[in-house]
């Protein structure tokens, strides 16, 4: 007799005794059996009843679909900026990150105050612009937002609100839709929606939205003040970097920046006049703290001109 009809024949003979009086031994009282009769069969022809795999989780414990209330976090092409030379969240040593890093501190004591010194008021509203396209405000956002999202204990939410030419989705290789302007035109009052997370922790984004053709009139009412305040309660341990528009372009820079406690003038160093700079300056004198990003600045020992900046106070 072959080994299987050997395992049907005693499968046959399981069968027929009573349930309640067999065991393994054939006597005595049937113990609790942890595999069933079928189960033991596979063993003993040796094959295995199949069984779940101890790496998948239950259904009720696998982790839900995302859906659009809960999206999935936005990827920057993390190499593609490095590549570039911009700042990495991985903290890597480069000459940009060794700048930003000095840029930012003083940006972030005004923003949350230091032993002696209370912090300003607004002061987590930063500003980026410039007089004129051109001169790298975008660069310089995006590389501030990412130093800041090196912080231990902070986070940083970038706004692109350069309504009428966005350029953040380009320079980080995303695609975003809804934004400041559905807000503001009363679209979406849901900021989970539109605060996109993205495969850096520590940093969110806000896009710009569609074009409106009454964009500064937008800006200035009293939604962007409820969208300002419902950001700051919401994320109170983030900083806010506003990529906005040239000074002496348009008219919405001056509007937004009655709402910032602190703003970044970016300056492209051998190109911008200084006409054109103490103009674009005298158009947000409202506000107490102004600082100058001189970018591309020359090289003295060289001659040359590189990616460097340097900053102080306008």
């Amino acid at each position: 007799m072959s080994s299987i009809e050997r395992a049907v024949s005693r499968l046959a003979e399981a069968r027929a005794e009573p349930a309640d009086s067999r065991n393994d031994t054939g006597a005595g009282p049937a113990p609790l059996e942890r595999k069933t009769t079928t189960e033991k069969l596979a063993d003993r022809l040796g094959e295995a009843a199949p069984r779940p795999s101890p790496m998948a989780p239950p259904p009720e414990t696998r982790t839900p679909d995302r859906t659009a209330d809960h999206p999935e976090p936005v990827r920057i092409q993390l190499d593609a900026i490095r590549a570039r030379g911009m700042v990495a969240p991985d903290g890597s040593p480069t000459p940009s990150a060794h700048e930003f890093r000095i840029i930012k501190r003083p940006l972030v004591y005004n923003a949350f105050g230091r032993p002696g010194q209370p912090a300003v008021q607004n002061g987590r509203r930063i500003m980026v612009t410039s007089a004129f396209p051109g001169e790298g405000k975008t660069f310089c956002a995006i590389n501030l937002a990412m130093s800041i999202a090196a912080e231990r204990d902070r986070g940083v939410i970038l706004v692109d609100a350069d309504v009428a030419r966005p350029s953040i989705p380009r320079e980080l290789g995303i695609q975003v839709q809804a934004g400041l302007m559905e807000w503001l035109l009363g679209e979406e009052r849901d900021l989970t929606r539109l605060v996109r997370p993205t495969n850096v922790d520590t940093l969110s984004l806000l896009p710009a939205g569609r074009r409106h053709e009454q964009a500064t009139e937008l800006l200035a009412s009293e939604s962007m003040g409820r969208l300002l305040d419902r950001l700051s309660e919401s994320y109170p341990e983030c900083l806010f970097i506003f990529d906005s528009p040239p000074l002496l372009v348009t008219t919405e820079a001056r509007v937004l920046a009655s709402y910032m406690g602190q703003v970044v003038m970016v300056v492209e160093a051998g190109k911008t006049p200084r006409e054109a700079v103490t103009q674009a300056l005298a158009t947000i004198e409202s506000n107490e703290i102004i600082g100058l990003v001189l970018n591309k600045a020359q090289d003295i020992e060289s001659g040359g001109y590189y990616q460097g900046y340097g900053y102080g106070p306008a």
